[in-house]
């Protein structure tokens, strides 16, 4: 079953995750910052004398307007002191037992780290040259990583709706078939595949291949736990769950996310350095379970975030433009004129968005950021596009 569209609502970026860095300057300017919730909004956007804005919204790589836990703040300047120390196998185990706790797994099923290039690295590595399999246009960064050592990219298209289309993805499983790797909500289109179907697909697939449900956007959903694949890995299903904390827990700068895997799986990744004590530090842990102890910011970011969604898909809808139902913190529309031309005009007027989406070549993404920050792309967006409406109308004089 198919989610049903509007005339509003038709049928985001993949930007790659790196492994897990994160300078103490960097850091430490995250600890300083602000409690998320309590910021200020963004000053209106200052203009030179060429019509050009001074300073830059950035609304384009899906990070959190909102901010981190007001936890994470004192965390990590007290993990400062553990600084010129590194992480030891105590301290890993502890975040891995809060996952663990937090997820329903067993602690060695859990793998710290921004891992998805790991993983594309490690299957292609351990099991040879063979496919992976994932939805285009889509977030590549465990196939792209898996390029170098045999890992073959099997492309499939979004359906009519700009779903990931379950059923020719299960088609293109093959038996040279290594991993099967799903975004879920998409990225860029943020559709949802619905839970049941979703579901089904997944145990059909995951009896065929290894399959990673990469989870980045769920904890925009009410309703995430009983969405998540992880269900299906608890009941022992061939399936690796992906979740990272660059997004509504506003840990992007930290480089933080982790894996919940099989427990064969979780052991060879080990053997090869993957999610050890030596690939993270110390503030990012601290930031991490500062974080995920607090789900109560979560929820705020999340009321914020569908509020601000759903203003945004009120506004593309009175500009009479097709755009998806997303499910995350980001909308994916279509402008009618191509993308370069929009993007241009946008960061003309101080507003960045995320890079062309092939073949949705007339489409943008376009980041959620804080009412005020909202308010100001969407008077850009409508600015750009009369100015492209006027064009056009004298061209046709």
């Amino acid at each position: 079953m198919t989610r049903k569209t509007t005339a509003g609502h038709l049928p985001a970026d993949p930007q790659r995750r790196h492994w897990l860095r994160a300078g103490l300057t960097s850091a430490a300017a995250v600890a300083l910052a602000p409690a998320a919730g309590s910021a200020a909004p963004p000053a209106p956007a200052a203009v030179t004398s060429a019509g050009r804005t001074t300073d830059l919204l950035r609304l384009d790589l899906n990070e959190s307007s909102y901010g981190p836990s007001p936890r994470v703040g004192p965390a990590v300047q007290r993990a400062l002191a553990e600084a010129p120390r590194y992480v030891s196998a105590a301290q890993l185990q502890a975040l891995q037992g809060q996952i663990a706790t937090l997820e329903g797994v067993a602690p060695e099923q859990v793998i710290v780290g921004e891992v998805l290039e790991a993983l594309g690295q490690h299957l292609a590595l351990s099991q040879g040259a063979g496919g992976f399999i994932y939805s285009v246009p889509g977030y590549g960064a465990l196939v792209d990583a898996a390029r170098p050592f045999g890992g073959r990219a099997v492309e499939v298209p979004l359906n009519a709706q700009l779903e990931n289309d379950l059923p020719a993805l299960l088609a293109a499983i093959a038996p040279d078939t290594r991993a099967l790797f799903v975004v879920n909500p998409h990225n860029p289109s943020g559709t949802l595949s619905p839970g049941a179907e979703f579901d089904r697909f997944v145990s059909a697939a995951q009896a065929r291949t290894l399959v990673i449900v990469d989870e980045a956007y769920l904890d925009y959903r009410e309703d995430a736990a009983t969405l998540s694949a992880v269900r299906l890995l608890r009941q022992g299903q061939n399936v690796v769950v992906f979740r990272t904390l660059g997004k509504i827990h506003a840990l992007a700068g930290l480089q933080v996310g982790y894996a919940l895997v099989p427990v064969a799986l979780a052991e060879a990744l080990r053997q090869r350095g993957v999610g050890g004590a030596h690939a993270q530090n110390q503030l990012s842990l601290a930031a991490a379970s500062a974080a995920l102890a607090d789900p109560a910011h979560v929820a705020q970011v999340r009321r914020s975030v569908a509020a601000e969604r759903q203003h945004w898909q009120q506004v593309l809808s009175g500009l009479r433009l097709r755009s998806t139902e997303a499910a995350g913190n980001f909308v994916f529309v279509d402008t009618g004129h191509p993308h370069a031309v929009v993007a241009a005009g946008l960061l003309q007027q101080g507003v960045r968005i995320a890079r062309v989406f092939a073949p949705y070549d007339t489409w943008v993404r376009i980041t959620l950021g804080t009412p005020a920050e909202n308010r100001r792309a969407q008077q850009a967006l409508r600015s750009v596009l009369a100015q492209l409406g006027k064009a056009q109308g004298g061209a046709a004089a």
